[in-house]
């Protein structure tokens, strides 16, 4: 996330009575049910990773608004338009992370006085709660869940076209992702238990999927994600860390390069150890997410190579 726009939240949340206000007089009676014009299903989601995704198993039936798209837009404090609200209150599926990345949208959802849009909570699927780890698409077994949820959501709002939706759900199981999982695999296999450092909670649980030991205190991640301070006690693990070559290699979001987060990657630079970098957005934002995360795992697969000689 931006650090600097994280103690907006309490001016984001009085701009959101007024977005909610207007999407409510904008969206009521014109979503009373999830139709299908021009034979495309509206779909919004909250981020644009979940957009992509979601853009690839609709194909054609499909149009795809992602609302989340610059990657110097924190979702925690996003401040929707009113175009934002008619986007999710007159949609035929909303699909939304959940575990308080995006809490603007469950506020904007109430606002629909009909039956609303099929909704899908990650979240809430994936069985994290708040507080929890909110970074889900990092997680490979997550993604799946999602794709699989996607394509049956699609079904109900569209059954005629069902048979079309497995279809183009194999085409990006099989073959849009086929890089992505060949690269986890591989990772796994080449590198058990390599230990790693990071700078925030996003790389978690791709490090757990991938077999590394992710070494850095789970307190320090969790607080850099949240923009809050890290602990004294954890800065000096974490510098104790680079310093003593505990680590094999440091990964640090791009897009929340903190001052401690600078200093780290200054220290393991000077240390010998390879860093590389991952982003919380897709990047560039034209990107789709398996080009993206392809290409995040080919950084790490070759910085873990530098770092061991394997």
């Amino acid at each position: 996330m931006i650090p600097s726009v994280r103690n907006l939240r309490a001016t984001a949340g009085a701009a959101l009575l007024l977005i909610v206000a207007a999407a409510a007089a904008c969206g009521s009676g014109s979503s009373a049910s999830p139709a299908v014009p021009n034979g495309k299903i509206q779909v919004t989601a909250a981020e644009n990773f979940w957009g992509s995704i979601a853009s690839q198993l609709g194909g054609s039936k499909v149009a795809v608004t992602s609302i989340i798209t610059n990657p110097d837009t924190d979702p925690h404090t996003y401040q929707p338009t009113a175009n934002d609200g008619r986007a999710i209150t007159t949609a035929g599926v909303v699909i939304y992370n959940g575990i308080g990345y995006d809490p603007w949208v469950q506020k904007l959802l109430a606002t629909n006085t009909g039956t609303g849009p099929t909704t899908l909570n990650v979240g809430q699927l994936v069985g994290v709660p708040d507080g929890g780890n909110p970074h889900r698409w990092y997680s490979p077994s997550d993604v799946q869940t999602v794709i699989n949820t996607i394509t049956a959501d699609y079904k109900k709002v569209d059954p005629n076209d069902a048979a079309y939706f497995d279809t183009q759900n194999q085409s990006f199981v099989n073959g849009g992702l086929a890089q992505y999982n060949q690269l986890i695999a591989q990772i796994k296999s080449r590198f058990p238990g390599v230990p790693v450092g990071a700078s925030e909670s996003i790389l978690a649980p791709m490090a757990q999927a991938l077999g590394l030991n992710l070494l850095t205190p789970p307190s320090f991640l969790k607080a850099i994600s949240e923009g809050t301070d890290p602990t004294a006690q954890d800065k000096a693990t974490v510098d104790a860390q680079i310093k003593g070559h505990e680590i094999k290699v440091y990964v640090y979001n791009s897009q929340n390069a903190t001052p401690d987060v600078q200093a780290q990657v200054k220290e393991a630079r000077a240390a010998g150890i390879p860093v590389t970098t991952i982003t919380e957005t897709l990047a560039p934002p034209s990107s789709t997410f398996q080009a993206w995360q392809v290409h995040e795992l080919q950084g790490l697969a070759a910085a873990l190579g530098r770092a061991t000689g394997r």
